[in-house]
């Protein structure tokens, strides 16, 4: 069945880009509702903005929803990764500011959060799209691409110049409570020479090292170092369930990304959108249910962070 949030929970912190200070609650919502962002200060306008692939708009470094009356919020990918991965399919995200905030650089503060609040069931079947054959989208060296598969799989690779990341892989089956296991905790990273340029354009003004790894050469700046080896590669995986989320149910297939962001992940649900015959809705049985990311999560699931 559909679930939301039993009861509303509290985040306060800054924007990753922006450095302001903002407050979000995420509250329950009803069957078939969705997920949707209220804009609390903005007057006189559509504040509702949809948590939609189709709402998305560019932006530089993270993913950027705009309505029609162009209301906007960003940097929603983290806490659309948390929702997906605990299993939340309708919630109203009220926040008095343009961007999320960025709590630890992770999903970790949300995710537990959701779990202490727990589930409530809704009288609602759930639905999952179902990939029925493989959509790709290429930009340069960097792809992403979808193919058929039993539940919701993750594929990523990774490149980068820097020893402390260097090249990772990583593969998982995002089924009974992975994305909480493994990969919430893993915050998003940059190189040094990226927050310089980032600052000195405006962007990463709420960006710290306690929010952030940051990297330079072999050098782990932040204190305390990588909460795993491949913390990186990690976090790209979360990014990616943040930005499928936005497909509006659960994916049942496999998902491969090589050195994609958010940009191309958002392309490639386009082009999945733009094949009717690519991918099929399906209500989900009890069978098919427990394949789906977010089922069965518990407590224990989530590790102690730093």
């Amino acid at each position: 069945m559909q679930t939301t949030i039993k009861s509303q929970a509290v985040f306060t912190d800054v924007g990753l880009h922006s450095g302001q200070p903002v407050r979000m609650v995420v509250r329950p919502a009803s069957a078939e509702y969705g997920i949707w962002f209220r804009r609390t200060d903005v007057v006189g306008v559509d504040p509702l903005i949809p948590a939609r692939w189709d709402a998305v708009t560019p932006s530089k470094l993270c993913t950027l929803l705009v309505n029609d009356a162009g209301v906007s919020v960003s940097t929603v990918e983290h806490v659309m990764a948390a929702l997906a991965g605990c299993g939340i399919h309708n919630a109203l995200i009220e926040i008095d500011g343009p961007e999320v905030p960025i709590l630890d650089g992770s999903s970790a503060q949300f995710v537990s959060a959701f779990i202490a609040r727990g589930l409530q069931q809704l009288d609602a079947p759930n639905r999952a799209l179902e990939i029925l054959k493989p959509v790709e989208f290429r930009e340069g060296d960097a792809w992403a691409r979808l193919t058929p598969a039993e539940t919701l799989e993750i594929d990523f690779h990774i490149d980068f110049a820097d020893q402390a990341i260097g090249v990772q892989d990583k593969q998982l089956n995002m089924a009974n409570g992975a994305f909480v296991r493994e990969l919430c905790d893993s915050r998003t990273f940059c190189r040094q020479s990226d927050v310089d340029a980032m600052r000195a354009n405006g962007l990463a003004l709420g960006g710290t090292l306690s929010n952030a790894v940051v990297v330079e050469g072999e050098k782990i700046l932040s204190p305390g170092g990588l909460r795993h080896d491949d913390e990186a590669v990690r976090h790209k995986m979360l990014d990616a369930l943040g930005d499928l989320a936005l497909a509006g149910a659960p994916i049942l297939g496999r998902y491969t990304g090589h050195r994609a962001g958010h940009a191309i992940t958002n392309k490639l649900l386009r082009a999945l959108f733009s094949q009717p015959d690519a991918y099929r809705m399906v209500t989900c049985d009890e069978q098919m249910a427990l394949k789906l990311p977010g089922v069965g999560v518990k407590p224990a699931d989530l590790r102690a962070v730093a």
